[in-house]
């Protein structure tokens, strides 16, 4: 169904060479020029999420504005996914995503003009962040089934891992730049240059060429996402998966949104510190995402659920550091397994997924790990209101603790095989 199969690689080889595998993926000509369009826009995506947590704790310092920020950001995802998924599914994707890349551009456009100015309020910057949420919420499901149409079944594990090392680069180089942009000019300056680099995916989307999908039935919008639900709930193994990713996003990988607050109140930083902090997350996570493409398939369905307890421990280790090199050293490896973790899920729900639902069943993923996060940032931003920004990370890693060991007790049985991984249509 995607195009360019004669370029495919078979799952024996990746298997055998695991490094060529990853590499080998590019051969896809149309992966090659969306990977290119996305690490440029994806570094201004960076930049400006570093600059909007900054600009709201400086003119806040309040971590509930700070978690009620990013609630608005990505709660729409939670509440639209669904739909974004069912939309994937039914029209050309290539086309949406440039409607919807072209929308995210305006939003950057706009902060930049407001900040710039000098005339930008808390009130708007969540106004902005609300419609930015909007927007993915269609982008995100819709961007990450391209991927099987740009590489198709057999490159799909090095095609995610390759696009998680590319998300993770720009996480590293992003808030470098930002906390460098932010200390010389402003933050007004990060929403401009994000603006200005839509223009790199927005280019690599009108040059990539899919083939058409085949034409299907379409049912009332709202019963194929009922029907979506039902596959995805009756399916053990991505139930469990989505339900261990939703816990670690909500409770676990929410303490980003406390970030400017540990830097600035625990380390005693400043932007700069804050953007070696995520330049730390970065590293770790394209280290996870290199990873991805080294676990053996056998491993595949057991790995987020050890993933999952790493993380877990780790975020009670880094809510205890003390200096900037600790908590960057805690960081890395602490990243490295979310990374793993919603990585082998994405990969396993694609694999598990029918083409029919794979939109669908994605928009689920998408809902759990975006969609999740808003409501832990809404808690941990509250908790770090009350009882302090170290206390708030400790209890979202032992909430993620106990999910990973129940999670666990669950994978029991054939289905959990990787021979018995892939969709039956």
């Amino acid at each position: 169904m995607a195009c360019m199969r004669e370029e495919s690689s078979t799952p024996e080889a990746a298997a055998g060479q695991p490094v060529l595998a990853v590499l080998g993926v590019f051969r896809h000509r149309n992966f090659r020029i969306f990977f290119a369009g996305q690490l440029v826009s994806l570094m201004g995506t960076w930049m400006q999420s570093v600059a909007q947590a900054w600009l709201v704790y400086s003119l806040t310092h309040s971590a509930l504005l700070l978690g009620l920020t990013t609630f608005c950001s990505q709660v729409t995802v939670f509440f639209l996914a669904p739909f974004g998924g069912m939309v994937a599914d039914r029209v050309d994707r290539r086309r949406l995503l440039i409607l919807t890349q072209s929308a995210a551009m305006l939003q950057a456009a706009v902060l930049a003009g407001l900040t710039l100015a000098g005339v930008v309020h808390v009130w708007e910057i969540v106004a902005l962040a609300f419609g930015l949420g909007f927007i993915n919420a269609f982008d995100m499901p819709t961007r990450q089934a391209m991927v099987f149409d740009m590489v198709g079944a057999a490159d799909l594990r090095p095609a995610i891992a390759v696009n998680s090392m590319m998300f993770n680069l720009a996480r590293i180089v992003g808030p470098s730049l930002a906390g460098a942009v932010i200390a010389l000019t402003g933050e007004g300056w990060c929403f401009a240059l994000n603006a200005a680099s839509f223009g790199a995916v927005l280019t690599s989307l009108f040059l990539i060429r899919l083939t058409p999908r085949p034409a299907r039935r379409h049912q009332r919008p709202l019963d194929e996402i009922a029907e979506g639900y039902h596959y995805t709930f009756h399916n053990r193994l991505i139930r469990v998966s989505l339900l261990l990713v939703a816990a670690s996003s909500c409770f676990g990988a929410a303490y980003l949104t406390l970030m400017p607050a540990f830097a600035k109140d625990i380390l005693h930083g400043n932007a700069a510190h804050y953007g070696w902090l995520m330049a730390a997350v970065g590293v770790g996570a394209f280290i996870g995402a290199w990873g991805l493409s080294l676990i053996k398939e056998r491993w595949l369905a057991l790995t987020p659920v050890i993933a999952g307890a790493v993380f877990a421990i780790g975020l009670m280790v880094f809510a205890q550091s003390q200096t900037l090199w600790q908590a960057m050293a805690v960081l890395v490896p602490m990243s490295m397994s979310l990374m793993l973790l919603g990585g082998t899920t994405n990969t396993i729900i694609q694999i598990a997924a029918g083409e029919r639902f794979r939109g669908r069943v994605i928009s689920h993923y998408t809902q759990c790990f975006m969609g999740m996060m808003p409501w832990g940032a809404l808690i941990l931003g509250a908790l770090a209101e009350h009882f302090g920004v170290r206390e708030a990370i400790t209890w979202g890693g032992s909430v993620v603790l106990a999910a990973s060991t129940i999670a666990w007790l669950m994978r029991r049985g054939e289905a959990w095989k990787f021979d018995n991984l892939r969709a039956k249509e």
